[in-house]
């Protein structure tokens, strides 16, 4: 019988081998594509694959059916489970409509708001700032409730003023500076890097530390090259991939 073929891993030897293992397996199986087999190879040929041992293998293994995501049959072998959560692909299309939309549809929660000193690595776009009016919100899942990402928003200062708490909590930050403060926004300059969940990201998003998790962050420029605000959000590597759609002339 086929099996499924999970993707190779880089192994770093300060990380626990079994974490390592399982979080790579577990991206391989929420990215699977529909035709993909159900079954695993066998745990000798997956520590085969992996470079690990039998033990490392079983640990990870086990990790995953506690989440899940395969089920395990005596005789019969390891199976992914056809219900196993397919990941939401974060897609930039190249307008700002689309990340308004990309960045709708869940249930938030402001956590809290108020000025905060620009962070060094920020400095280039808040010039002659000390200070911007930084927002903190958690979005949930519209369905189960489970959180899905966490975002920061540092916003220039005089804007802060002519946002509405209550239109935060039901849109995205794009929409509000635009069609409620009234912001003419000419370009969003986005980046998408893969991290580890720090102990903040692994307390509100309820993952492991150390998790991988996709960190976005969206500089916005007004119709004057200023920038108005950067965003900064965390997604659950679990329930997210990245895609960019790219058309020809």
């Amino acid at each position: 019988m086929t099996t499924f073929a999970p993707d190779s891993l880089a192994l770093n030897r300060k990380l626990p081998l079994w974490y390592q293992v399982s979080q790579s397996l577990r991206a391989s199986i929420l990215g699977r594509a529909p035709h993909d087999p159900l079954r695993l190879p066998t745990e000798d040929r997956l520590a085969e694959h992996y470079g690990v041992s039998v033990l490392t293998m079983r640990q990870a293994l086990k990790e995953l059916e506690t989440e899940g995501l395969i089920s395990r049959h005596r005789r019969r072998g390891t199976f992914i489970e056809p219900s196993a959560r397919r990941a939401a692909p974060v897609r930039l299309l190249g307008s700002v409509d689309a990340i308004v939309a990309q960045q709708s549809g869940e249930r938030t929660t402001v956590l809290e708001h108020g000025p905060a000193p620009v962070p060094a690595e920020l400095a280039e776009y808040f010039p002659g700032l000390d200070e911007t009016t930084a927002y903190r919100r958690l979005r949930r899942d519209g369905h189960s409730g489970e959180p899905t990402n966490w975002a920061e928003n540092l916003v220039h200062p005089e804007l802060a003023d002519r946002i509405d708490l209550a239109d935060l909590a039901r849109w995205p930050m794009t929409k509000v500076l635009r069609d409620a403060v009234g912001v003419r926004i000419s370009r969003i300059t986005d980046t998408v890097e893969a991290r580890l969940a720090d102990p903040e990201t692994s307390r509100l998003l309820q993952v492991p530390l150390l998790s991988p998790i996709l960190h976005y962050t969206g500089v916005t420029y007004d119709e004057s090259g200023r920038v108005v605000d950067v965003a900064r959000i965390h997604y659950r590597g679990d329930r997210f991939s990245f895609s960019v759609t790219v058309e020809a002339d």
